[in-house]
């Protein structure tokens, strides 16, 4: 299934039905007086989260929508019915905006949570309503009121407890294929990851949690550069970040600038992302130069009072430590 995370559509609710103008003609009740019926509701447009939902794929395909209208009123006080509501079902953790104001209309984030987001246009009042005893026979009912209609931008923000970020190829994809059931592309090449993969963990006495891996990050991702500014938003809602860093570049790159460079980045793109917990993981210790250049950025990281965790998502050294770590920081 193709990964759609960004959909604008043209939403609306139903119109109201009319009101009717109508008198009772019945033989032998003269002057029967008004019997017009109301116009039914227009329907509400209301949007729902489904647990079978990942993507907003199937509403890319349908950008425009409209709730069913109200009936129109009829004679002998007969009602139009209400229009049929239209149900828009939405991954966990869709957010909905107005695309001319950017104002945030919902934040749909827990499962089966619902929302009337557009309401239907009411119905007009049949003439019968309107018989008094100084009008008696009124000639006028009312229209139908339009219902609510809007162009929203739905953006998807997965929901993970563990944001995995980092250069490009610096081995993510491994570690969660590695510690889940996940099962990302894995080459040896920039850019192999295209769009976020979610796992779920399973950790000691039958608990788990969910990592997100989003692609690689490089310097100016928050301005559009590289894949990872359209995915920056997927690690926004989790509560621990693990930030992966590589020395098996060295000397051609320098993890140390590369991990403060994505720190800026992230920063940049939202500053409160700087104030979750994150855990530095020096990946791909299996390889004989990793481990001779690991003392030498210790210092930096001692400094800062960052403790550094090396694994191998190839030979799952280290991964065990790394996962209490993990779970340590979620449930205390």
């Amino acid at each position: 299934m193709q990964f759609i995370d960004e959909i604008t559509m043209h939403v609306k609710a139903g119109d109201g039905g009319a009101g009717c103008v109508s008198f009772r003609r019945e033989k032998f009740i003269p002057r029967g007086g008004p019997d017009g019926g109301d116009g039914g509701k227009g329907g509400n447009v209301i949007f729902e989260v489904a647990p079978n939902l990942s993507t907003l794929l199937d509403l890319r395909q349908r950008p425009h929508m409209k709730a069913g209208r109200g009936g129109h009123g009829m004679g002998k006080n007969r009602h139009g019915a209400n229009g049929s509501q239209l149900h828009i079902y939405v991954p966990a953790g869709t957010t909905v905006r107005d695309t001319e104001t950017g104002e945030v209309i919902a934040d749909l984030i827990s499962q089966g949570e619902r929302v009337i987001l557009l309401k239907g246009g009411r119905g007009g009042q049949g003439n019968a309503r309107f018989a008094s005893a100084t009008n008696k026979a009124p000639k006028f009912a009312q229209p139908g009121e339009a219902g609510e209609e809007r162009w929203l931008k739905l953006e998807l923000k997965l929901l993970a407890d563990v944001g995995l970020f980092g250069f490009p190829s610096v081995g993510k994809s491994s570690f969660i294929a590695k510690v889940s059931s996940a099962r990302p592309k894995i080459a040896e090449y920039h850019f192999t990851t295209l769009t976020p993969n979610l796992g779920v963990v399973y950790y000691k006495n039958y608990r788990s949690f969910v990592i997100a891996d989003i692609p690689g990050l490089i310097e100016g991702a928050h301005t559009g550069a590289g894949l990872g500014h359209r995915f920056l938003k997927h690690v926004e809602r989790t509560d621990l970040l693990l930030h992966f860093i590589d020395l098996s570049f060295l000397p051609d790159r320098d993890p140390i600038q590369e991990y403060e460079v994505l720190n800026r980045e992230l920063a940049l793109f939202n500053k409160e992302m700087l104030e979750k917990r994150q855990i530095v993981v020096v990946n791909k210790i299996d390889l004989p130069n990793v481990r001779e250049y690991l003392p030498g950025i210790l210092p930096y990281f001692e400094k800062k009072g960052i403790k550094l965790f090396p694994i191998s998502a190839v030979t799952g050294e280290g991964i065990e430590a790394l996962l209490d770590e993990i779970a340590g920081n979620l449930w205390g």
